[in-house]
């Protein structure tokens, strides 16, 4: 019975989001106070047990990745305060023939989607630079908006996002905890293992998106006047493409380290506006502000939903957890699928921070131990948390482009804008699902979080400890 109430208790998580509209850390620490002391009430969580609470969170802290977050905010707040993304975006219209604005809003967001950190970054900066734009050029409203929504969520599959980050690190912990459960030989994924498995599908579905964006950029009014791009654009904007297809590059390639990345990227950024002078001391220190506003509230909320999974845990719901997640019939395809699908429902109510952080801990330690393919259950959560974003009527990108358009496209108008992308991302989703070896073009035999082998039993193990220790000398023998 106890087991059960976790459920409930996150169902009231939910319920307690979009009722009272307070923030979710608050929700999180509330619903989880109701679960300890319901627990104690019943005698099932010992007191000294929540105790463990101040050591899981000082463990939390002590992850040099959640470095990158403080990094990867500054970066996106000093990319909306700089003339790069013009910059980028004039030198790219200048290109494209006529009809390839939309692609131009598409390529921006997803050259800097990573380098914001976060999607509601992304639809900040590209309702400022592309938006207006688009409209002046003659693109549909209804197009504009599907375009903006879709551009900025393409930073999630493309690393170092945030989100990846954030994923890549629930993912190692997950795959800890199934690994050590089962006691198979894989070696443990690590954020660079998802940085590479993503790779593919990120660019499957850029390709999409860019061939999509085309298309709907060809009912443009072509007689209208575009902005002129000038020389100095022009080398800001081949400093800027050079500078982020490095940077990126290193990171997916594993020559630079997340945190390496965002502090190289958030410095160049930081020195470029100083020297412009577009960073005074007041622009400067609104953004450092803005920095730490934004980094608690991701703090505080990791901090919530780490609380809210231990009381989980103590009421034993981890364990109802795993028994349902094993008793799924089939092989792992439908396993697979059934969990997406529970994480998709998640996504109407939580958003994409909230479900790595509450959601990704419960169930994917239970998957992992019955699917031993870490890479391709990481990347699939990944594909299934861009979709949440742009999942009507709720979809945080959805909501966001709405909420900062000046004059936003009738919603039915946008949805039929946008199902296009709609589409292409699930049948990638449908596809990566079916074609595991996706995730794993370009994987040797070093970088393989597998072990093929079949599993070794106890006996087996006992038997080459026997056969590793040396034969005794004969006259110890005697």
């Amino acid at each position: 019975m106890m087991e059960w109430t976790g459920l409930a208790l996150l169902i009231l998580v939910g319920v307690g989001i979009i009722s009272t509209g307070l923030p979710a850390a608050f929700i999180l620490i509330a619903v989880a106070s109701i679960g300890a002391l319901f627990g104690l009430a019943a005698g099932t969580i010992p007191l000294s047990l929540l105790g463990a609470l101040p050591g899981r969170l000082i463990n939390l802290f002590d992850n040099d990745l959640l470095q990158a977050l403080p990094l990867y905010v500054t970066m996106g707040l000093l990319l909306g305060r700089l003339p790069v993304a013009d910059a980028l975006y004039r030198s790219s219209n200048a290109i494209l023939p006529k009809g390839g604005s939309a692609v131009s809003g598409m390529l921006l967001g997803a050259l800097l989607g990573p380098m914001n950190g976060s999607v509601g970054a992304s639809v900040l900066g590209l309702s400022r630079v592309v938006a207006p734009r688009l409209s002046a050029e003659g693109v549909k409203p209804a197009t504009r908006d599907a375009v903006i929504a879709v551009a900025s969520t393409l930073g999630v599959l493309v690393p170092p996002s945030l989100v990846l980050i954030l994923l890549s690190d629930a993912m190692l912990q997950a795959h800890t905890t199934a690994v050590t459960a089962t006691g198979r030989m894989d070696r443990v994924i690590n954020t660079q293992d998802v940085f590479h498995a993503a790779l593919a599908p990120a660019g499957i579905f850029l390709i999409l998106c860019i061939a999509l964006a085309w298309h709907a950029g060809r009912g443009q009014d072509f007689s209208a006047s575009r902005e002129r791009v000038t020389p100095q654009q022009i080398i800001l904007a081949a400093i800027a493409l050079v500078s982020l297809l490095v940077l990126l590059g290193g990171v997916a390639t594993g020559y630079f380290y997340a945190v390496e990345a965002a502090a190289m990227g958030a410095f160049a950024l930081l020195i470029g506006g100083i020297v412009s002078g577009r960073l005074g001391p007041k622009v400067l220190n609104e953004v450092l502000r803005d920095a730490i506003a934004i980094t608690g509230a991701l703090f505080s909320l990791l901090i919530a939903a780490t609380t809210f999974t231990l009381v989980l845990r103590l009421l034993g719901t981890d364990k109802l957890v795993n028994n349902l997640v094993g008793g799924i019939p089939g092989g792992d395809i439908p396993a697979v699928a059934i969990v997406l699908a529970v994480i998709g429902l998640c996504a109407f109510v939580l958003d994409a921070f909230e479900i790595i952080f509450v959601v990704v801990p419960i169930v994917i330690p239970p998957l992992l131990i019955r699917v031993a393919d870490a890479r391709w259950v990481a990347v699939l959560v990944l594909l299934t948390l861009q979709s949440s974003f742009l999942l009507p009527p709720f979809g945080y990108a959805l909501m966001m482009v709405r909420g900062t358009a000046k004059s936003p496209a009738p919603f039915r108008a946008f949805v039929r804008a946008l199902m296009p992308f709609l589409v292409a991302q699930w049948m990638l989703l449908v596809l990566v699902l079916l074609v595991p070896k996706l995730v794993h073009i370009g994987e040797n035999a070093a970088s393989s979080t597998r072990n093929l082998a079949a599993p070794v039993s106890n006996e087996e193990i006992d038997k080459r400890l026997r056969d590793m220790i040396p034969p005794l000398p004969a006259y110890e023998l005697k």
